[in-house]
């Protein structure tokens, strides 16, 4: 079955399915990554995300519905990207689709990418997209997979 995967500008509104979706506790177990409190959630999404225009997020939309967003950001003299999906949409292609467009739009190489490293399907979605294993990396007590696209 085939899905019309696109990219389009986060809006405010997005952000309550974005805050359900961090919500998801197998989507936490997965990334390793605590969900936040509304507050928190939103204050970071509209002071650290929206108004910093080193940030570059897309949402991406499935069949015109909101399906989750991907984000590329500066850490020092690195740019990393992450993104987060809702549970409905694992497992069928739409990641590798949307990630694929995205990078089409983010220029900057190389880019960074650190799943936990339990979080197979990440893993898999970074490789299928041209990422490559270089090392290992801890936050807190949580082994990472470093993965980069391009040359340093």
């Amino acid at each position: 079955m085939s899905h019309d995967v696109q990219l389009r500008d986060v809006q405010e509104a997005d952000l309550e399915t974005f805050f359900q979706q961090e919500q998801d506790p197998e989507a936490a177990r997965r990334s390793q990554f605590p969900p936040r409190e509304r507050d928190r959630f939103m204050t970071h999404w509209t002071t650290k995300i929206l108004d910093d225009p080193t940030v570059y997020v897309q949402a991406v939309t499935v069949d015109g519905e909101l399906a989750g967003n991907i984000i590329a950001w500066w850490e020092e003299d690195e740019r990393f990207i992450g993104y987060w999906f809702g549970r409905e949409y694992w497992g069928r292609g739409i990641g590798t689709r949307a990630l694929t467009l995205f990078l089409q739009q983010e220029k900057a190489r190389p880019l960074y990418a650190d799943p936990y490293i339990g979080n197979t399907g990440s893993v898999r979605l970074l490789e299928r997209c041209g990422f490559r294993r270089t090392a290992t990396v801890m936050h807190g007590e949580n082994e990472h997979v470093m993965l980069v696209l391009g040359e340093k």
